[in-house]
Parts: C-alpha cells; sequence; structure tokens
C-alpha cells in the first residue's frame, strides 16, 4: 500500500513537472522569405539567439513569399514575429493594395535597409532600365514586398507590366537559375547587401552581370508614396563584375508582431534585436546596421508596439 502510494506521489509530480514545462515552453515562428535572401539567414540567427536568451523560448524560421505573405501570417495569427519592409507594411495597416482589410500590425524594430536590384546579364540586350521593354522579366515571388515595390517602379518608369514585358514571378533564387538558362533577361529582387543568390549568379564563370540604375525614378514614386523610399547605391565591390556603382532606390526593414503580442515578449524581441546584432551579425553581416539611432517613426512606418516603446523609454531612445 505504501509502495503504490509512492508510486502515486511520484506520478502526480512528473506530471506536474511536465504540465509546468509545457506551461513555460513557447514555440514561436519567426516569418522570414525565400531561402536566397537575408531575411530567412537572419531569421534563422535570431531564432537560436531567442532560444538561447529566453527561457522555455524556441524559435524557427519559415519560409515564405516574403512581406506581404509575413504581414498576412502575422495578421491572422499564423505567426508571431516577421521581418518585412515599410513599404508593404505601411500598405498592411491602411487595408490597400495586396491588403483587403486593415490588419494589426505593430513594429518593434528598424533594422537595416533594403535595396532594389534590377539584375540582367551581358548578351541580355538590356543596358538601361528603359530597355526592359519588350523582354521577359520577373518582378518577384507572389506575395512579396519585391513585387509590391517592382511594380511601382516599372510604373513611374512609364512602362506597363503586362503589355510592356513578359511578367513572370518567381523569388530569388529561381530568378537566378531561370537567367543562367536564359529563361528570363532580367529579374528584380529588394534585399540588404550582398545576397547570396546575386553573389552565386555574379561569380558563374561565363556570366558578368549588371545591375541597373533606376534612381531617375525615385521622383515620381516619392510623389504617389510619400515618405517611403529613398535614394541609395549599391557599390561595384558588392558583386563580382560590376562595371560601376548602381545608383538605385532603396526601402527600410522593420521587425514586426500583432498588435495583440504580449508587452513583456514584444519588449523581449526589441531588447535583443538591439542588443545581440553582434551575434546576429555572425550569420549575416547587415546586422550591424541594426543601430539604437535608426528607431525612429518615420523609418518605422507603422505604430510601435507597447513592449518596443517600453524598451526604448528605458534606454533613453527618442523615436519621435
Amino acid at each position: 500500500m505504501r509502495f503504490r502510494a509512492l508510486l502515486a506521489l511520484a506520478a502526480a509530480i512528473t506530471a506536474g513537472m511536465a504540465t509546468a514545462e509545457a506551461q513555460q515552453s513557447k514555440q514561436l515562428s519567426i516569418a522570414t522569405g525565400g531561402t536566397g535572401g537575408v531575411y530567412y539567414v537572419l531569421g534563422g540567427g535570431f531564432g537560436s539567439i531567442l532560444g538561447k536568451e529566453l527561457p522555455g523560448v524556441t524559435a524557427t524560421a519559415q519560409v515564405t513569399g516574403g512581406s506581404v505573405a509575413n504581414l498576412q501570417l502575422i495578421g491572422s495569427g499564423k505567426a508571431d514575429i516577421c521581418f518585412t519592409q515599410v513599404d508593404a507594411a505601411f500598405d498592411a495597416i491602411n487595408g490597400v493594395d495586396k491588403f483587403t482589410s486593415k490588419l494589426p500590425i505593430r513594429a518593434l524594430a528598424v533594422m537595416y535597409v533594403n535595396y532594389m536590384h534590377v539584375v540582367t546579364v551581358e548578351g541580355s540586350g538590356i543596358n538601361k532600365f528603359e530597355d526592359l521593354k519588350g523582354k521577359r522579366v520577373s518582378t518577384g515571388s507572389p506575395g512579396s514586398a519585391t513585387e509590391v515595390f517592382a511594380l511601382r517602379l516599372i510604373e513611374a518608369a512609364g512602362l506597363d507590366k503586362d503589355k510592356d514585358m513578359k511578367r513572370d514571378r518567381l523569388g530569388v533564387a529561381e530568378s537566378a537559375n531561370a537567367i543562367k538558362d536564359k529563361k528570363i533577361d532580367a529579374f528584380f529582387f529588394v534585399v540588404g547587401l550582398p545576397t547570396s543568390s546575386i553573389t552565386e549568379l555574379a561569380n558563374t564563370p561565363n556570366t558578368k552581370i549588371k545591375l541597373l540604375d533606376h534612381d531617375q525614378h525615385l521622383a515620381k514614386m516619392l510623389a504617389k508614396y510619400p515618405n517611403i523610399y529613398a535614394a541609395g547605391v549599391i557599390p561595384k565591390a558588392t558583386y563580382a563584375g560590376m562595371a560601376a556603382d548602381a545608383k538605385g532606390v532603396t526601402v527600410w526593414n522593420i521587425m514586426a508582431v500583432n498588435a495583440s503580442t504580449d508587452d513583456q515578449l514584444a519588449y523581449d524581441l526589441t531588447r535583443l534585436m538591439l542588443e545581440k546584432r553582434e551575434d546576429l551579425a555572425l550569420v549575416h553581416k547587415e546586422a550591424l546596421n541594426i543601430k539604437r539611432e535608426w528607431q525612429t517613426s518615420d523609418r518605422a512606418g507603422i505604430p510601435w508596439h507597447p513592449g518596443a516603446l517600453k524598451y526604448f523609454k528605458e534606454k533613453g531612445i527618442k523615436v519621435e
């Protein structure tokens, strides 16, 4: 009788411990992008940091179509954290363009700048942006901010996305392979510097890449989408074979969550993104561009989460 009682007590204690552990354990999903971009790499690195720094938390990077898909996942509660471009996030909270309703998205941290790459190769017959007319072009995968950005840039250039080009909708890895196989003539991809798929393309034997200047179309973009985009330069040393710096258009990246996210979790996510950037840079050097001084409302583009604001206040970071 005493032995059975001890067994019952041990079982109860074990069950209680398992229940407590289950209650403390939290699995987070980080919506990133395709495997050929920077988001996915940083998402995996950030997930590892969360697992080390937050007891009971595990986090994994989720492959997605990109910013638009990420915001939809966050809005529906199917992901916990996402990386996104500001232009897509602004559309999401206002329920415009790719979003049929307003999504409850809040910013946690401004990350780094994304550069639009308009990529072609020598022998394509494309030497300037306007030469895309009549060509087969990939404007990014469905659900990506690349597609949103690319279509706005094409419109600003006075071209019709459907009538003036044959348009494919491929991710960056697929685009790079397609241009090698001469299935497309050029592709768009907006990303931090450098990105692996374009680096690999540039290093392909008998291939010389060209990045097309497009800064001349920025003014028209800003006239329609104020305060979202800015001029930027991709240095010629970024990718092998570049003959000169590429002058183009940029947009900020942010880390975002659903407005209903627990304040303490939002605080911790913001803290770790800003304070562990050197660790995150071990997986991609763009993490070094995640800086305290970038944390301003005009760069974030959407409202802040209260947890992020609490962290900023404690650290004396003025976001307004």
